[in-house]
């Protein structure tokens, strides 16, 4: 399971608020006196999966220590319109000039988190599960990945280094390699990191069979029909288990689910989330 650090946390909040604040508050520092208290509650105006608490929190303690919480949601819980998800008191300078940092955190993760769980509603009875990619925002990937786990998904590969993942791009630069393209990259990769897993992407079903036969742990099934997914997963025969990807939505998810594949694969959590409706109002 994928932990953020508080370390990682503050330096992310750190830089966000040095991007937003630059020199100073300049709104802030003169319509607010120094010795001005408040208290401001965050709330939910739609539906939604929470992530992004400690960011949050973190952008407020940052701007100020005298900063206190209470009422605070934990990531992952489902939050119903009008539901408050964090009351912070302190000095009035702070909670207005870390307000930004905090919603932008909280309403960009809860959006992938809220996304997450739309798609494990649509196959919840079914045992396939869902998995992120690493079409990620530069620099933000773990804090994504961190939000597809508070909807309940799971992460695929955190970056180039942990699996093999033959694509088709790698097979074509093998065009030529007896066997066949598949089984050189198979065996030139159990050759080379013996311990990682082996997955394949595959086009048709016939380079479904290819892969299975090659050894691949996993067979990843792009941009297949349901058809196609249900003749590859025959030919697969259960030597390697199966991953759909391409293209999923919700509307297709459970038709892709029924077909039978382990796993499937939706770049849209955290390449086209969108921020949810969270608001901060001083009470």
């Amino acid at each position: 399971m994928l932990i953020l650090t508080p370390d990682e946390i503050r330096e992310a909040v750190r830089n966000a608020l040095r991007e937003d604040v630059g020199d100073g508050d300049a709104t802030t520092l003169a319509c607010i006196t120094p010795d001005a208290s408040a208290m401001a509650r965050i709330h939910a105006r739609e539906p939604l999966v929470l992530a992004g608490m400690d960011f949050a929190r973190t952008a407020f303690s940052e701007t100020s220590p005298a900063v206190r919480f209470t009422d605070a949601l934990p990531d992952g819980t489902r939050v119903e319109p009008g539901a408050a998800v964090l009351t912070i008191t302190g000095p009035a300078r702070a909670l207005l000039t870390a307000e930004r940092v905090a919603l932008n955190f909280l309403q960009h993760l809860s959006g992938v988190a809220t996304l997450t769980r739309q798609f494990i509603d649509r196959i919840h009875d079914l045992p396939t599960r869902i998995l992120d990619t690493r079409k990620t925002t530069p620099g933000w990937r773990r804090f994504e990945k961190y939000a597809v786990q508070c909807g309940g998904g799971t992460n695929h590969r955190a970056g180039l280094w942990d699996r093999i993942l033959i694509k088709d791009n790698h097979l074509a630069a093998l065009l030529t390699e007896p066997p066949d393209p598949i089984t050189a990259a198979v065996r030139r990769s159990r050759l080379l990191y013996p311990k990682l897993l082996v997955e394949v992407e595959a086009d048709t079903p016939a380079q479904a069979r290819i892969a299975a036969e090659a050894g691949a742990d996993i067979v990843l099934l792009d941009n297949m029909t349901p058809d196609q997914l249900r003749e590859s997963i025959q030919l697969i025969a259960g030597r390697s288990r199966t991953e759909a990807s391409g293209g999923v939505r919700l509307d297709t998810v459970r038709d892709i689910a029924l077909a039978g594949v382990d796993f499937i694969s939706v770049g849209a959590l955290t390449h086209s989330a969108r921020s949810v409706d969270l608001a901060l109002d001083f009470a």
